[in-house]
């Protein structure tokens, strides 16, 4: 009986993981069952703990990853070897080295979980084959792609044209759950300012 209630709990646990990953896409498209039956085929779930380094820079990435609980960030180092964070999720969505995970290339980035992360992962080889074999994967994926680059290109229009104030207050605004669980040296550096200033903006907005 204790055999059996332990498989169950796990079954649940793997469920819960699928159901993330289908809840994220049903934003995007309708997935028809057989897309999500070879989603629960070729997408890995992982326990990473926090603190780990999933993805280093300086090689190609091997896995497109999904994030179903927890914190992680992108970051590469400057010139003068400071980790400058480049992204920083809020909640269940993809998170990798995009484009160099897509073109097979070498990533200058680095994937770092902050918290306990509990993930998807699929292999690039992996994703060819949910390409060819699924309905609707291909269209997902662009989709994916084409909303980080939005993304990416509005956060460059921010730092460009935002004061550090201006482009705290919004953050804060729109990832109140990164405020409450990521460092923030992070956060600081996702935003382009000094730790010092982001603590004294946070106290001038308390």
């Amino acid at each position: 009986m204790l055999i059996c209630g332990s498989f169950f709990k796990k079954i649940t646990k793997m469920n819960h993981y699928y159901e993330k990953l289908f809840d994220y896409v049903s934003e995007i498209l309708i997935m028809p069952e057989s897309d999500k039956e070879l989603c629960r085929q070729l997408f890995k779930p992982v326990f990473v703990p926090k603190d780990t380094i999933i993805e280093k820079a300086g090689t190609v990435h091997q896995n497109h990853t999904f994030i179903v609980s927890g914190f992680m960030r992108n970051f590469y180092l400057d010139k003068d070897g400071n980790e400058i964070t480049n992204d920083l999720n809020d909640g269940s969505r993809f998170f990798t080295s995009y484009f160099n995970f897509m073109n097979r290339t070498v990533s200058n980035e680095t994937v770092h979980t902050i918290t306990d992360c509990e993930l998807l992962q699929i292999s690039r080889d992996d994703v060819d084959i949910a390409a060819s074999q699924g309905i609707t994967q291909k269209d997902y994926t662009v989709q994916i792609l084409n909303k980080r680059l939005e993304i990416n290109k509005q956060r460059a229009f921010d730092m460009a044209n935002l004061t550090a104030e201006e482009r705290y207050n919004k953050f804060m605004k729109e990832n109140p759950n990164i405020i409450r669980h990521v460092p923030l040296g992070y956060i600081a550096s996702f935003l382009g300012i000094t730790q010092r200033h982001l603590s004294r903006l946070r106290k001038e907005n308390r």
